[in-house]
């Protein structure tokens, strides 16, 4: 049997650091959401599907902070506003939430995909918002 060439010890300790590497390059990827002045995060959450129409009411807030919300991650989305009222997932790693703004056939049982307005975040394949959507049936005031 032969034996085996000799291993640097700085390559033994290159394939080791190599994983940790790329894991804390891609979790540096995006940014912390900073406190958006006026807006209230738990009552946008506590209006699951738009059905009590609340956050209608506090979308000119959101998105006067609109240029926080770009590459932001999407765990601070889901701490922001809460889970999406539906997600799209798209070619990739890239998802869409969808939040619904107003009261509609989403709100019955089941919970039905619905045409009625809402705001769509896409997100790209870092996981990071790259697009932030109103649907222009909307009526906000800014």
């Amino acid at each position: 049997m032969r034996p085996l060439p000799p291993v640097s010890v700085f390559s033994r300790l290159a394939r080791r650091v190599r994983p940790v590497a790329a894991g804390l390059a891609l979790a540096g990827c995006g940014h912390a959401l900073p406190p958006l002045p006026g807006f209230a995060p738990a009552a946008w959450r506590a209006d699951a599907y738009g059905c009590q129409g609340h956050r209608l009411a506090q979308l000119p807030t959101l998105l006067k902070a609109r240029e926080k919300l770009y590459l932001t991650r999407a765990d601070d989305i889901n701490a922001l506003l809460g889970q999406p009222d539906e997600e799209e997932l798209r070619e990739g790693t890239e998802k869409v939430y969808i939040y619904y703004l107003v009261p509609g056939p989403q709100c019955g049982a089941g919970h039905h995909r619905s045409a009625a307005p809402c705001l769509r975040l896409h997100f790209g394949p870092l996981g990071t918002v790259t697009e932030i959507l109103v649907d222009p049936a909307a009526k906000v005031s800014r």
